[in-house]
């Protein structure tokens, strides 16, 4: 029987990842996914992110929605969206995106739904998600470049998938 593996992407992570080590951020989702499950069964892919508010550029909001429209129609692919909050520095953040992640992952992982959990994020706030799901019997791998990846997160996971190896020229458009 072959592993079943689902994987979680945090969206702003992976794009600033893309935007730094690539220069471009027009990712072939499907085909990042068939590079991460390596062979295995794909049980699902959620990506998770906060659309952008009124404070960004009109292009850049549609284009963002656009972006997230075209996921919804790639089978397998469940988006989950956050939100934006201006903390009192004006600064903005991202809220309840590692939350629905670290929920939605430790769900599935206790109901039996994946062998390996997959996480496309180089954040070190997620070494007790990594923990937790290890517990419960199941694999977990994290993706991301290597200079955007917490050494305390890859030392945690199971299986560390440096994103600088993936074949990019069938990801990006």
């Amino acid at each position: 029987m072959r592993e079943r593996v689902a994987i979680f992407i945090d969206g702003s992570n992976l794009y600033n990842g893309m935007r730094e080590n690539l220069r471009s951020t027009r990712v072939n989702l499907a085909e990042l996914m068939k590079q991460l499950a390596a062979g295995r069964d794909l049980v699902r892919c959620y990506y998770y992110n906060a659309p952008l508010t009124d404070d960004y550029d009109e292009d850049l909001r549609d284009g963002q929605q656009r972006f997230f429209e075209s996921l919804r129609r790639i089978p397998y692919v469940t988006v989950r969206l956050g939100r934006l909050h201006r903390r009192p520095d004006g600064a903005l953040v991202e809220k309840g995106i590692d939350v629905a992640i670290a929920v939605e992952a430790l769900s599935l992982a206790h109901q039996g739904a994946y062998d390996c959990c997959l996480l496309v994020s180089g954040d070190g706030d997620y070494v007790e998600l990594v923990e937790a799901i290890k517990r419960l019997g199941r694999h977990v791998e994290c993706a991301m470049f290597k200079n955007q990846s917490a050494g305390v997160l890859m030392e945690h996971a199971d299986v560390f998938r440096p994103l600088d190896e993936a074949d990019w020229s069938k990801i990006l458009f």
